[in-house]
């Protein structure tokens, strides 16, 4: 059995029967002999072993040098949680973590029945975990009793202030013995942490064991461009390449987390839903399905970012941008955890680019660039997966023999193998097209918008056939989406595109002539691209529309057949007679100006 340093003998019994070889670095720092009786404000990164380290220095305050703890009655501890998930984990881990100690461990969180809690708090309990608001209702209602706390520990503290319980945290702390010790974890330090700190904790020690070289060692950042049209194509591309164990896909609402769940799902995909619109038992269910293999995808708001972990858990994609750097190293951190490598995969629309590469700075993440992966790539990638399939390696079982030299007397080897293909590629999801994004560099200026009805050239582009779109600029018709559109309902390429006209209700379009014939039959002839708009093809190029004038004084000749001002102009025109009250104008240094210009009928904003 391994031996652990400054480990009680009990708890070091149950990390040798997990299988623990060594404690991580938090973990031998939260138990040396300096810290053992003193407060602490801990920093380490995701995935370290957090829970594990404040249970082993609980142990020793808890314990006071016994072998097993005595009959559970009051709590000794109090751990607060943030969230219903990260509680139940944290309890989860304790419960073996303590097991050989005969500790017992309650757990109060919201969405769970309160009757259920209150009966197993006056059962006796010597660990209680819960997150603040159902923890303050139980101070509140008597059920949880807080004389006999020797410790109380801020699991994610930052994450708890982040989300409001700041006044809850503070009810808990002054509501617990002022002889205590108190931990605080968090992987951030903002100026309210260390308030809270000063207030509640007593010369308290500062750990930290985040090293910034280290600290995305085992996960490989990717940073992929897609067009903002093509991303739900391009995170779908992602998932069948890596084919992971265990995904997550991160969304910024609940609405993209239902929409993705569905979407992928309709593919073929084991997929579960994480929001905070879910019942807990929906929660939790479907982080047993991952646990389980039963899904292999979970698409989730940033309820799950912290504290969630699933022990397979090889891809995390970020589907909508996280919003800082804590929220992008908190929803990687759920892959690369204990020595295991991961993935980290940023969805970038084209006109993020900029601000992920400060994101990514901020950081200090290095992550490569690229492009989703192609439908090519993903069929690469799924023969090299089949060629390296550990079933290769074992002999044929006896009771495989006698269907095995069926198949060679019946077939050719070179049939048996196709069929083999056959069967392994019939369960997989087909990749999607995707259009190919703009090459675009850092150090390159973005492209300029070409202007509103001007024509739009490929110089590559040498002659082809029109078709015309019900489309113009009275719905904002413009290149920038107009030209992924085609691509993508007609098949073709950019470099199968010619000059592109905008006019007021529809939009002409140039297209390669060895490719329009193909394009009208993918589409059909009168064919709807999308919703309301419908292509048809053209005999010749329309004429460009005329270029209107400017709205100034020196186009006035142009207008010399348009109505003149009526001879009978109203009274108000006319010099008001002496005593009269003079008519009101707005803008009375404008008056002469607007008596020389004549009065313009139907004036169109262009103009």
């Amino acid at each position: 059995m391994p031996a652990f340093e400054n480990v009680v003998p009990a708890l070091s019994r149950a990390l040798a029967a997990r299988g623990f070889d060594a404690l991580t670095a938090v973990q031998s720092a939260v138990i040396a002999p300096e810290v053992q009786a003193s407060d602490m404000i801990v920093s380490a990164q995701t995935g370290s072993g957090k829970t594990v380290a404040f249970g082993l220095t609980l142990a020793t305050t808890m314990l006071g040098g016994k072998e097993k703890l005595e009959p559970a009655g009051a709590p000794l501890a109090l751990i607060i949680a943030p969230t219903r998930e990260l509680a139940l984990q944290v309890r989860g881990e304790l419960e073996w973590l303590f097991a050989p100690t005969g500790g017992r461990i309650a757990s109060c969180v919201g969405g769970m029945d309160m009757r259920d809690e209150r009966r197993m708090l006056n059962q006796g309990a010597h660990i209680v975990v819960g997150t603040p608001g159902r923890l303050v209702d139980h101070i509140r209602r008597g059920s949880l009793e807080m004389h006999g706390l020797k410790a109380v520990v801020l699991d994610e503290a930052d994450e708890m202030l982040n989300l409001g319980f700041r006044e809850e945290l503070e009810h808990i702390l002054e509501a617990a013995p002022s002889e205590r010790r108190t931990l605080m974890f968090s992987a951030t330090m903002p100026r309210a942490i260390e308030t809270l700190a000063k207030t509640y904790q007593r010369n308290a020690v500062r750990v930290n064991t985040v090293n910034a070289q280290k600290q995305h060692a085992d996960i490989e950042y990717r940073a992929l461009v897609a067009a903002g049209h093509d991303a739900e194509n391009a995170i779908f591309n992602v998932l069948r390449f890596y084919d992971a164990t265990n995904a997550i896909v991160f969304c910024g609402t609940r609405a993209a987390v239902t929409r993705l769940a569905s979407r992928f799902g309709n593919r073929g995909l084991s997929v579960v839903a994480l929001s905070g619109e879910l019942r807990q038992s929906e929660r939790t269910k479907a982080l047993q399905a991952m646990r389980d293999h039963r899904a292999q995808v979970c698409v989730a708001t940033d309820v799950a970012a912290r504290g969630i972990d699933l022990p397979d858990l090889d891809l995390v994609i970020h589907a909508d941008l996280p919003k800082n750097t804590e929220a992008l190293l908190h929803r990687s951190g759920r892959t690369g955890r204990a020595g295991r490598k991961g993935a980290s995969v940023l969805i970038v629309p084209y006109s993020a680019r900029r601000r992920t590469e400060r994101l990514l700075r901020d950081a200090a993440i290095n992550a490569h660039w690229g492009e989703p992966p192609s439908a090519d790539d993903i069929k690469r990638r799924d023969d090299q997966r089949l060629l390296a399939d550990p079933i290769f390696e074992a002999p044929p079982e006896k009771s495989e023999q006698e269907i095995v030299s069926a198949l060679l007397a019946e077939h050719d080897p070179m049939h048996i193998a196709a069929a083999f293909v056959r069967l392994y590629r019939k369960g997989q999801a087909a990749p999607e097209d995707l259009i190919a994004t703009p090459e675009w560099s850092p150090e390159q200026k973005r492209p300029e918008r070409a202007p509103r009805g001007a024509d739009t050239f490929n110089d590559n582009f040498s002659g082809g056939a029109w078709i015309s779109l019900s489309v113009g600029r009275s719905k904002q018709a413009e290149p920038r989406w107009l030209i992924p559109m085609l691509c993508k309902a007609g098949g073709i390429t950019k470099r199968q595109i010619g000059s592109i006209r905008i006019e007021q209700h529809e939009t002409h379009v140039e297209i390669d002539a060895a490719s329009v014939d193909a394009f009208i039959a993918r589409i059909g002839e009168g064919g709807r691209l999308e919703k309301s708009i419908h292509v048809k093809r053209i005999d010749q190029a329309p004429a460009p529309q005329q270029e209107r004038r400017p709205r100034h004084a020196s186009a006035a000749p142009a207008y010399a057949d348009r109505p003149k001002p009526r001879a009978n102009r109203p009274a108000q025109d006319a010099a008001p007679a002496k005593g009269a009250a003079k008519p009101h104008r707005k803008n009375q240094n404008a008056k002469h100006a607007d008596a020389a210009k004549p009065k313009k009928a139907n004036w169109h904003p262009a103009d």
